[in-house]
């Protein structure tokens, strides 16, 4: 039988994201999907790219429908609401994989710092498995609660863990660029056409962007963490800059990146020149390149993603299928949107 999966917060970019890929999923089927602004419509009255592909009614969070129709939650909800809503689904015997920020750390006061409040369900951090596979793979088969990491904390890590791994790190620059709907659906200024596009901006430097501690927290290393915001909808680039412990050549870190990714399906490491995001628009992929500046003995890798896809919604899908023993795969996109 396959697994059947519900949605809460369907109306969101990775709500619809997984609507997707839930779609194509070959051992997977959606059952059930939620959104408090949209329930009592059809799915199609949010998005209308599903009209006659998907019109069932979305319904309003309740936990007694959600546990009748599926085995899987997926929560696509702002942070302290996942953490508010993840309880009860847990008691109801249900998977629960928050896409939010609540449970991405082991320590409620580390969150609670980053975030500026009260963390509403802190006994649970511990429990939680932060579902970066390429990172936790041992850990995820069976678990209960999954915390999907942020966008901006998977692609720097994924560029970084190697070198951090191979003992090479005291810290780290990331400068990164993210496409617009990594700012969410509702309207702001920094989603707004007239103010993004044809511009490019820096935002929450010198260490006061909420992933910074996420980042520190998933390579154990101080980082100087800058996020751009670029005017394209899909697409992130995660740019990090080393001085290592000690000497090495471009030979050993090309083998040291081979060697780290060779198991991970849905990481390609390029030699010939950095990529781009439009590598892996549209899929659950990254592709990590590395270089070495002999003359001034700094490295610099870079890791591409789509920040909906394997920054969020595709590696949600990726953690439940090694959660639940699937194939890792399973129902997630590796040919990008071409050209």
């Amino acid at each position: 039988m396959p697994v059947r999966c519900a949605i809460v917060g369907a109306s969101g970019y990775t709500g619809v994201e997984l609507v997707r890929l839930l779609d194509a999923h070959p051992a997977a089927t959606l059952t059930h999907v939620s959104a408090e602004s949209a329930a009592g419509k059809p799915l199609s009255a949010s998005w209308s790219g599903l009209l006659g592909v998907d019109d069932r009614l979305v319904e309003p969070f309740d936990v007694g429908a959600i546990r009748a129709a599926a085995d899987v939650v997926f929560l696509g909800l702002p942070h302290t609401v996942s953490a508010r809503y993840a309880p009860a689904l847990l008691d109801a015997g249900l998977t629960v994989i928050d896409l939010g920020a609540d449970f991405r750390f082991r320590d409620a006061a580390t969150y609670e710092r980053a975030y500026g409040i009260v963390h509403p369900a802190p006994e649970l951090c511990a429990e939680a498995v932060y579902g970066l596979v390429e990172k936790n793979r041992a850990l995820l088969p069976g678990a209960r609660l999954i915390a999907a990491p942020g966008c901006y904390p998977t692609a720097t890590a994924l560029a970084a863990l190697p070198l951090v791994e191979a003992g090479l790190v005291d810290w780290l620059i990331a400068d990164c660029v993210s496409g617009v709907s990594g700012a969410g659906r509702k309207p702001g200024p920094r989603n707004l056409y007239c103010e993004v596009q044809e511009s490019v901006s820096a935002y929450s430097i010198a260490g006061a962007h909420r992933h910074r501690p996420e980042i520190e927290a998933t390579l154990g290393v101080p980082v100087t963490f800058t996020p751009h915001l670029v005017p394209m909808v899909r697409g992130m680039v995660a740019t990090v800059h080393v001085r290592p412990t000690r000497p090495v050549s471009l030979a050993e870190l090309r083998a040291a990146y081979r060697e780290r990714y060779a198991p991970h399906p849905l990481i390609t490491v390029r030699d010939d020149a950095p990529p781009a995001t439009a590598d892996v628009r549209g899929t659950a992929r990254a592709v990590v390149h590395v270089a070495l500046d002999e003359a001034l003995g700094v490295i610099t890798a870079v890791c591409v993603i789509d920040n909906l896809g394997k920054g969020a919604s595709g590696q949600a899908v990726q953690a439940m299928n090694v959660a639940l023993g699937l194939p890792e795969t399973a129902g997630l996109p590796r040919i990008p949107l071409l050209p």
